[in-house]
Formats: structure tokens, sequence, C-alpha cells
């Protein structure tokens, strides 16, 4: 049972439309952004596009682009609250019914509709790289955790689908959750409101890296204990692919190491000489200044 879904089906009549079998499931090679001949162009071009931005507007004064930045913002925080539940209504019923493990590990958790949300979320980290589009023409500081993070998390993505792991719901669901609030307060913040738990979001950011790193760890220790080293304790196998494992461990550990470092430089130095993230900005661990 999937209500949300069924009901945007019914009312927006997709299953008539003549839609590529590639634009509603992962086909590597087919299906756009699907290759390295288009992910790493794609990404080069975004590192290129935002220097090339602050560099022309050295000389020039900052762009306010309020109704645009809020406009932004509200599209990917309610978008993100939408996809959560989705994936939500997805997951749930085979948690409940399969257990823990099961939702986690089993290769039939990576079904048509998760596979199709994945594919939404990839191409949302897309979007969010015109964030940063935004902070160079407002001549906002470009922190190297905003840019890195950014860039990364779309490639992150990209090898999650590539690799077909079944645990991404995890991380998906978590981050989105996080960028519900998250975007919302830039949302909030643009308009002039004046929000005092940016901390407390910070807090969850990391928080969300901790609960991440213990689950891909411990679904990535599943898969080499039942297929390397048997003699391990083990549930058994998780499925994907071993590179896709050990890409999303590496990326989510120094995730961790760097919003950890924000946290201390943004909100344990004394005030009057509080740092910036990353010697460059001040707000929550996105990299956002806050307006």
């Amino acid at each position: 049972m999937a209500p949300l879904a069924d009901f945007l089906l019914s009312r927006l009549r997709l299953a008539e439309l003549p839609i590529p079998y590639e634009l509603t499931h992962y086909v590597q090679g087919k299906t756009p952004l699907s290759t390295p001949q288009e992910v790493y162009p794609a990404l080069v071009a975004y590192l290129v596009i935002i220097f090339g931005i602050r560099a022309w507007m050295k000389d020039r004064p900052p762009y306010k682009l309020q109704f645009l930045f809020r406009l932004h913002n509200a599209f990917l925080s309610s978008g993100s609250l939408l996809l959560f539940v989705l994936i939500l209504e997805e997951v749930l019923p085979h948690l409940w019914q399969n257990g823990p493990f099961f939702a986690l590990c089993n290769p039939a958790m990576f079904t048509e509709r998760l596979q199709f949300y994945y594919m939404i979320n990839y191409y949302f980290k897309y979007i969010e790289l015109v964030d940063t589009v935004f902070l160079a023409l407002k001549k906002k500081p470009l922190a190297f955790l905003h840019v890195f993070h950014h860039s990364a998390t779309a490639l992150l993505c990209y090898t999650q689908l590539n690799g077909q792991t079944s645990v991404q719901w995890v991380v998906i669901s978590i981050n989105l959750l996080v960028h519900v609030i998250m975007y919302y307060y830039y949302f909030a913040t643009a308009g002039g409101a004046r929000i005092w738990w940016k901390k407390y979001l910070t807090t969850f950011q990391i928080v969300q890296f901790i609960i991440d790193l213990f689950i891909v760890y411990f679904a990535t220790y599943s898969y080499y204990a039942a297929t390397y080293f048997p003699n391990l304790p083990t549930y058994g196998s998780c499925a994907g692919t071993e590179r896709a494992a050990l890409f999303g461990c590496g990326l989510l550990s120094s995730y961790l190491l760097l919003f950890i470092q924000f946290y201390i430089q943004t909100y344990k130095k004394p005030s009057g000489k509080r740092a910036v993230a990353n010697g460059k900005a001040n707000g929550v661990a996105n990299g956002h200044k806050t307006e």
C-alpha cells in the first residue's frame, strides 16, 4: 500500500503518458547523468561556473535575488518533504513484514518505486548546486565544506544508484528530513525571520552522519563477513557492489569529521571571536551564511 504514490499517479495520470523506460528506471548509459562521461564534466562545470562567477563579481555590487532565493529554498524544502514521505510509505511495509535486516540488506529493497525515488533525489542534488550560484552572485563566502559537500553528494548518489545498494534508503531518508528543515531555515531567514535553533540544526546534521555511518558500516561488514569471512558472526550478506559500499563509507566518514569541525569552529569559540566554517562562512553547516 502506497496511498500517496497511488494518489499522485492517478491525479497526474503519469501511467497514461508515453514516458521512456529509462526516465522512470535507472538504466546506466541511457538514464540522464548515468555515466562518468556525463557526471564528472557536470561537476567540473559546477566548479568552473561558481569560481568564474566569483571572479566576475569581484568588482561588482552583490545581487539581492531575494525572491528567487526564497523560491529555490521553498521548492527544495517542500520537494524533500514529499520525497521523504514517498520513500517511507514504500519502505515501512517491508520493514514491518520482514524485519530490519531484510529492509537494510535484501536485494528486493531496490524496488522499482524506490529506484525512481532515488533518481529524483539524485537529480535534486544537481538543483541544490544552484545554492552555490546564489552565494557567488550575492558575494557570500564559498566555504570548502559547502562546495565539497554539494559536489560530492551528487557523486555519492550516482555511485549508489550504480551499485544498487539496498541500504541507501536510510541515508537518503534522513538527508531528506534534514533538508526539509534546512531549506525552510534558509527560506525563513531570507524573508527576515530570526531563527534561534540553527545550532540544533547543525547538531541534527552531525547526528545524521553518525546514524548513517552506523548503518552503512553494519551493511558493509555484513557483506564482507558473509562473502569472505564466513566464520565471523553475521546475519547474512547485504546487497550492493563493493565499490559503492566503500565509497559510501569513506565519504560519509569525511562528512562527519568536517561537520564536527564546523560545529567546533562556529559554536565553541568565544562570542565576538567565533570562527567561521573553514574560515569562510557563518551559519548552518551547509556553508550558507545566515542572511
